[in-house]
């Protein structure tokens, strides 16, 4: 046998070994947490929860679909677009980053809004897609949560907002930060008519989300291990020198401190939802949307 027999036998036994190998890549998912590999369809008849109890980011019809009636929502306000009108760029046009999240996600803009019904009951709700531009708060979202504040201000359904959200979004400056203010007065309109307002807090929850409408729910609850703050633990250990206790800014350690009423598993949020807004609006009843 000659030398050159040797090395097209290697090759031919490589072949092999790659096509034993050859695995789609879009079966398996690994754990952020615990590092272990998950099959795709095993994580998604979980809630897409590991069995180390970490919860992975839901897109808002993922998120939809687990948690209220089957086939009960309906979206409005879906042409709200963002506008450059700053003409920002930073390392490319701002103009360029809308139309990439809006091709990824198939949004229109960070936040999706509109009706639907949890074991029947009908409620309001807003679902953030961290997806897009990581849930940054421009003025498109900052309208459209007013928006939906003011259809619960005329129904007098519940509302529900899950916030998944990086904070202000800085390519649109001062009209950012003013929708703080905004959704905040929205709200405090909402309380005068003693309409119910849920805040569901998922990872991350930081920055000018956090700072306004994400904490001021009559119930503020969240999701395990998220991350919620204003500052990132990073920005505050180099402001303080001084190093952070563990666990610092997640969900169980805020509800330790107080500004959570409670941390509640994915697999319980549909029922733990429901039992709030029959506490909290006993007038509520069966019906259809409206």
């Amino acid at each position: 046998m000659s030398i050159l027999d040797w090395f097209t036998k290697d090759d031919a036994r490589n072949s092999r070994y790659e096509e034993r190998l050859n695995i789609p890549g879009d079966l398996w998912a690994q754990c952020p947490q615990c590092k272990e590999a998950i099959y795709l369809k095993t994580l998604a008849s979980n809630f897409r929860v590991c069995d180390c109890h970490y919860h992975f980011r839901l897109s808002p019809e993922e998120r939809i679909q687990m948690i209220f009636d089957d086939g009960s929502f309906s979206e409005i306000d879906t042409t709200l677009e963002a506008v450059d009108f700053l003409k920002f760029a930073d390392t490319e046009p701002y103009s360029d980053r809308l139309k990439k999240a809006k091709k990824k996600t198939k949004h229109a803009d960070a936040i999706v809004i509109g009706m639907a019904t949890l074991h029947q009951l009908p409620v309001n709700i807003g679902v953030m897609d961290f997806g897009f531009m990581g849930g940054s708060m421009g003025s498109v979202v900052g309208e459209k949560i007013a928006r939906i504040i003011e259809h619960a201000i005329h129904n007098k359904f519940p509302l529900i907002i899950f916030t998944s959200s990086g904070g202000a979004r800085m390519q649109e400056g001062i009209m950012s930060l003013m929708q703080m203010a905004k959704t905040s007065a929205a709200l405090q309109q909402l309380s005068e008519v003693s309409v119910p307002y849920i805040s569901v807090l998922c990872d991350p929850t930081t920055g000018g989300t956090s700072a306004s409408f994400a904490m001021l729910g009559d119930v503020n609850i969240a999701e395990p291990g998220a991350l919620i703050s204003f500052a990132g633990p990073r920005v505050i250990e180099q402001t303080i020198r001084q190093k952070l206790p563990k666990g610092f800014q997640r969900s169980e350690f805020l509800l330790e401190k107080g500004m959570l009423d409670r941390v509640v598993h994915r697999r319980d949020m549909r029922n733990i939802l429901t039992t709030l807004i029959r506490l909290l609006n006993p007038h509520t009843t069966k019906k259809d949307v409206v």
